[in-house]
């Protein structure tokens, strides 16, 4: 499978981001795997801003072992690899300038990244302030994009597209009060053909519908579903009213 491809291929798909340094137990983690799959969930991301070598070995081989759903690794650092993974996406922290996060992590990691039998996508990672320090901040000690500012975050996703980056990443970050503004989805697609992953903030289906019309090719869910994992009930009743909406539509 083309996970580059995938992505690209229709908005409103769903991301479950899965914090190996939160996953609880096996038990924990097997309900959740259980439950994404009954909401359709499109890929697993998983990653976070601690996260060591070992923790993200042990889940992406766990989920892996227990699911067909693809694993995409979203990582905090250059250690969180794992070659049972189906996709890493190789983050370019543009909002911010600390040089680790922009080339210093791809370097220390980029020989055994070549070596691994895994999709890497190049990808533009912005972050945009979600109204609270969140842990993406903190740790790689950049500033976030302010909210109400979309002409910066707007050149800053063009200047990825033009580096050659093949995906655009917004993202509040964890537990961000606000998300990221849909009009800027909507503008950065309208300047340039990149598909767009939007995190962060996320809590309702209302929400997901919103950045599904703002042509969000992949929208992530993490912290609502850390405190609600029935959440993803909510997820596959909307899944379904929108499958039967469309097959209505097709026989009309």
């Amino acid at each position: 499978m083309n996970i580059l491809s995938e992505i690209q291929s229709k908005t409103g798909q769903l991301a479950l981001l899965i914090d190996p340094e939160k996953t609880k137990n096996e038990k924990h983690l097997s309900e959740l795997i259980k439950k994404a799959e009954f909401a359709a969930i499109d890929f697993f991301f998983i990653g976070g801003s601690t996260v060591t070598r070992k923790e993200t070995e042990a889940v992406v081989s766990f989920v892996k072992a227990h699911s067909v759903i693809p694993v995409v690794l979203f990582p905090g650092s250059g250690n969180q690899l794992s070659g049972h993974a189906d996709a890493l996406l190789f983050l370019n922290l543009l909002s911010g300038r600390n040089p680790d996060f922009l080339i210093g992590h791809h370097i220390s990691c980029a020989e055994e990244v070549l070596e691994m039998n895994i999709e890497v996508i190049p990808t533009s990672y912005l972050l945009i302030d979600g109204g609270k320090m969140t842990s993406a901040a903190y740790v790689s000690q950049t500033t976030p994009i302010p909210r109400e500012n979309n002409s910066i975050s707007l050149k800053t996703g063009i200047a990825g597209y033009l580096m050659g980056q093949k995906l655009t990443y917004f993202d509040a970050g964890s537990g961000a009060l606000y998300s990221v503004p849909t009009q800027l989805i909507e503008e950065l697609k309208k300047k340039i053909e990149t598909p767009v992953i939007v995190g962060g903030g996320i809590r309702s289906v209302e929400q997901i519908e919103a950045f599904k019309n703002a042509g969000a090719n992949v929208i992530v869910i993490g912290n609502k579903i850390e405190e609600n994992i029935d959440f993803l009930l909510d997820i596959e009743a909307y899944q379904k009213a929108h499958s039967e909406t469309i097959n209505h539509n097709k026989t009309v």
